[in-house]
């Protein structure tokens, strides 16, 4: 008797084993794709960027909840006792992107940036001035600057039931942490949709060569946007048949959030045009930023040398690049936006939410034997 239960045991772990492997998706170069020219930081992940720190907290409730946030915190100080210059780039500007005019007037970011559903975006601001205020040293403040993004996940999330609390949100500020980025349906990126595939969290980074400056530029996405997918150039959407104006029901909208992180000394007005280049990628991946789509970059520099520090008395020098040292830069941030969508698309896994709908992960094997056919992986 005792030989059957082990027996049964051992199958039902070998089974378990089987299907956790399943859900293991690769990444865009675990089947050889590599986009642009530069090489990615050791992670491939907007955390290369030394200082950054990504946390999640992902909702999975019942059989409607499919939600979360996603906490991007640009240094490991008191980020309103050391703001960062930052820039704000409209693609389309169908979102609500709270906090995004101050940022636009003043070239810089005081609090972390977080990503969540539209109808949350308030709930999770609410937090993050609760996170900065609760933070020692920052006793007496009186304003604060929260800056939160979001996606529309209402094809698969209950959105009107606002289930994203301020704990949830607080949970991704204190989960954040440097390290791999997990990706796909999680966090934010738990319920959104990307060109009629399982959309999500992805990430990339570049470093340029010591000749170049040796700079770092970390990208992370929520994707949740429409259009008729392209990867590397290969029409990916047309040979599978799925893509907009098919029928009545299919518009191609939607948003896609983009997060830019660099340790290059950039002003607000170099970051502005560092962030305008990300928006190529989403043309590159068949996006034509349609009319219900939210498409936002959020750039910002971990320069200690560009920090305005608040207790600081009088004049702050500042170290800043060349206008020509920033074309290298321009490059990398199109390569690794590319590569974060794409890897937002790869690592997602098929979810099943409101009213039963699912929305299946895109194939693996079919994306690579296009990606062959022209010849664009071995």
């Amino acid at each position: 008797m005792k030989l059957r239960i082990s027996f049964t045991l051992v199958i039902i772990a070998l089974i378990t084993t089987l299907c956790l492997a399943q859900e293991i998706r690769p990444r865009a170069r675990d089947i050889g794709l590599e986009i642009g020219i530069f090489k990615p930081g050791k992670l491939n992940a907007i955390t290369d960027v030394a200082g950054v720190r990504v946390g999640h907290a992902t909702l999975i409730e019942q059989d409607s909840i499919r939600t979360g946030v996603t906490a991007v915190v640009p240094h490991e100080g008191n980020i309103f006792k050391e703001k960062v210059p930052a820039a704000v780039v409209v693609g389309n500007g169908f979102g609500k992107l709270v906090g995004s005019t101050q940022v636009e007037e003043l070239g810089q970011l005081e609090t972390p940036i977080v990503l969540t559903n539209t109808l949350s975006v308030w709930t999770a601001a609410d937090a993050v001035v609760d996170y900065m205020l609760s933070l020692s040293g920052n006793e007496r403040l009186r304003s604060i600057n929260p800056v939160v993004g979001e996606t529309n996940d209402g094809t698969l999330n209950d959105i009107r039931g606002k289930h994203v609390k301020k704990e949830h949100a607080l949970e991704a500020l204190r989960d954040a942490k440097p390290g791999p980025v997990e990706e796909g349906s999680i966090g934010a990126g738990t319920g959104t949709v990307c060109f009629g595939w399982k959309g999500g969290i992805g990430t990339s980074s570049r470093i340029l060569p010591p000749s170049l400056g040796g700079y770092t530029i970390g990208v992370l996405v929520q994707t949740n946007y429409g259009g008729i997918l392209e990867i590397a150039g290969a029409p990916v959407g047309k040979e599978l048949g799925k893509f907009p104006w098919q029928d009545e029901l299919n518009y191609g909208d939607g948003s896609c959030m983009i997060i830019v992180a660099t340790d290059a000394p950039l002003r607000s007005d170099e970051l502005k045009r560092l962030a305008k280049r990300a928006l190529l990628a989403l043309g590159r991946t068949g996006s034509s930023m349609s009319h219900g789509s939210g498409d936002y970059v959020i750039a910002f520099s971990t320069a200690k040398e560009v920090r305005t520090f608040t207790d600081s008395i009088g004049l702050q020098k500042q170290s800043i690049l060349r206008q020509e040292q920033l074309s290298p830069l321009f490059q990398t941030v199109v390569e690794a936006t590319e590569e974060a969508i794409y890897n937002s698309l790869f690592k997602a896994t098929t979810v099943t939410g409101r009213n039963g709908t699912a929305v299946e992960a895109i194939s693996i094997e079919k994306v690579k034997a296009i990606l062959k056919k022209y010849n664009k992986i071995k």
